[in-house]
This record gives structure tokens, sequence and C-alpha cells, in this order.
């Protein structure tokens, strides 16, 4: 299977890029192609423009400055996102790929009254994340796992609609000892190499 690693965070060695290659290297292990997207290392751009907003429902017009990571989102049966939660949901730079890239007609059909959105990405089959956050799990219950649901319901409502889909998340990222963070990244290898 081709898989899409989206990457999403600011500082190169930070915790978040060892769940990145704990990830692909689980993905190796069981044989998958990997496609990593890092968007801050490739000076992804996530401010949608006013003119990109004023074209957001021209067919074909709104997929031309998003067209070569559309065509990355198209080439994959497994995505799998990894970044940070912080204030309850993805770090900007994901939000606003997410915002420019999952364009109407080109990902998702636009709704009618009483039906939900067309899924224009039935190629994909596993849709994944892993995050850390600084909240605890109850928090994370309590505030309604409002990044969670982004991925696995808003994006998770246009891909395949028997996809698999797989949350990880280690809480209280900053006060987790090095002996929990070392065992959140040997799950992580763990479940990738068993997908």
């Amino acid at each position: 299977m081709r898989v899409l690693v989206v990457y999403c965070h600011p500082v190169a060695e930070s915790f978040n890029a060892a769940v990145r290659d704990a990830v692909i290297r689980g993905l190796t292990r069981a044989g998958h192609e990997v496609d990593l997207l890092d968007l801050y290392a490739e000076g992804f751009d996530p401010v949608l423009s006013r003119q990109a907003r004023l074209d957001y429902h021209t067919p074909g017009v709104n997929a031309v400055p998003v067209a070569d990571h559309l065509a990355r989102v198209r080439a994959v049966e497994g995505m799998v996102i990894v970044a940070p939660t912080w204030w309850y949901g993805p770090p900007a730079m994901l939000k606003g790929w997410l915002d420019r890239v999952f364009v109407p007609f080109e990902t998702f059909g636009m709704p009618k009254p009483f039906r939900p959105l067309e899924r224009r990405l039935s190629n994909i089959r596993v849709l994944a994340a892993v995050s850390t956050l600084g909240s605890p799990w109850y928090w994370w219950l309590w505030v309604g796992q409002p990044g969670r649901r982004i991925i696995m319901e808003g994006l998770g409502g246009i891909i395949h609609p028997r996809a698999r889909k797989l949350w990880l998340a280690l809480h209280s990222m900053d006060s987790a000892s090095a002996t929990k963070r070392a065992w959140f990244l040997a799950k992580v290898e763990a479940r990738f190499a068993g997908l």
C-alpha cells in the first residue's frame, strides 16, 4: 500500500519527529511505500488568500494552486497525519493544509439538502493520526476531542466509507517521563508495522 505521511511540526528535533520516524519505521517494516509530506520543510503556505477563497467553489480553478498536493493525496491508499494537538486542535499549518487542499469537487461533492458531502477520495482506505497533547485524557474527553473529530470524522467523511481509522495519542505530554515516551514510540511503531 502507498501511504502519505503528513507531518507537521516546526521544530526538527521535537518528540513529534521521533513519532514520525516510528510511524515510518512501522510502515516500512510492513512493506508499505511511504510518501513523506513535511509541511514545514516543504514551506507549505497555509494561508487561504482572498482570491483562493473567491475561487473555492469554482471547479478546476480551486485546484490549480494545490495541484501537486492533490496529486499526492489521490495517489495513495492510506494517509497518516502526525502532528501535535495545540489548543485542542491541529496546528495552524495543518489546518491551513486541510483548508487549502481539500477543496470541493476535487475531494468532496457539495452537500445537498438532508444529504452529506459526496465522498471523492475513495482511494483512501486507511486514515490514521498520531498526536501528542498537553491535556490529560479526561479533559480531552470533556472538551469534546475537537482535533480528533476534525481528522477522523471530518476528513473521514470524504474517504472510502469502509476505511479503517486509527487515532493514537500521548496525553499529558508536558509531564510524560522518558519511559512513557519510549513506550509510546514503541507502541506507534508496532501498530503501524501491523497495518
